[in-house]
């Protein structure tokens, strides 16, 4: 494993927008990511599906009907099929080639969501050389790794389910904390489970002993995300692009 530079922000926090930045829907359209690159983000957070005929798009759903005007599973349909369909109803679902080649320096976080991802994520990355800026995550370790596998250099990772869950665990148990998260950069959580704060300045701690970062979704919440610096944490995945970059400049960890 190695991060090729992809975490080193220069003692910034890493502020990653989460499917771009949109206050109308249009999440994981080129037009959200261009909001965020104008608002001065080189970091988004994106997530990839693969059509049958082997493109990777920029999706969070496995299925086009809640955020498209489009209906059926993304495995399922070809890209001719897909592309027609139209996010919000106005902006078209982008292949992740595009977004990783209109801004050739943006860094992005890519959620492998399924297996029909894998080796069209690997083909994007690939196919634009972008390996030392991407970040491969999945809630599946074994989804992430075989992703890795079919590329050609190595890039940055962050945990899956299985990995966090044992971090987090030996937070409270007593283990060591950082050994589940060898093969990794980076530990990408959740603040909370249900109601009960699961995060604490241990793990966090714990994780840097180790040289790894801390990167905590999705916080909306400007009192939050202001919480979560305090106790330091690495990165901050939000919808708010704009409330983030506002705490952000306001302690002057904004790069």
């Amino acid at each position: 494993m190695t991060s090729n530079g992809y975490f080193d922000n220069g003692g910034t926090v890493v502020a990653l927008a989460h499917r771009g930045f949109s206050l109308d829907g249009l999440e994981n359209s080129m037009a959200a990511f261009r909001a965020a690159v104008d608002l001065g983000f080189r970091y988004v957070e994106t997530d990839v599906h693969g059509t049958k005929d082997g493109k990777a798009v920029a999706l969070h759903d496995a299925s086009l009907d809640r955020t498209t005007d489009g209906h059926g599973d993304v495995a399922d349909l070809n890209w001719a099929e897909v592309k027609g369909a139209k996010i919000g109803g106005v902006e078209p679902v982008p292949l992740l080639e595009d977004l990783l080649g209109t801004w050739p320096t943006l860094r992005v976080n890519i959620d492998v969501k399924g297996t029909s991802g894998i080796a069209a994520t690997a083909d994007a990355i690939e196919r634009t050389r972008a390996h030392d800026r991407v970040c491969l995550a999945s809630f599946s370790t074994v989804r992430r790794e075989a992703t890795v596998a079919l590329l050609s250099k190595p890039v940055a990772t962050s945990a899956g389910t299985r990995e966090a869950a044992a971090f987090f665990a030996g937070g409270f148990i007593g283990a060591n904390m950082a050994a589940p998260l060898v093969a990794v950069g980076a530990v990408q959580v959740p603040v909370k489970l249900g109601a009960v704060r699961i995060l604490t300045a241990r793990h966090i701690a714990a994780a840097h002993a180790a040289g790894k970062q801390v990167h905590v979704w999705t916080i909306n919440d400007k009192a939050e995300m202001e919480r979560l610096i305090a106790m330091g944490v690495d990165g901050i995945v939000s919808d708010r692009a704009d409330v983030l970059k506002e705490v952000l400049v306001a302690i002057g960890r904004w790069e």
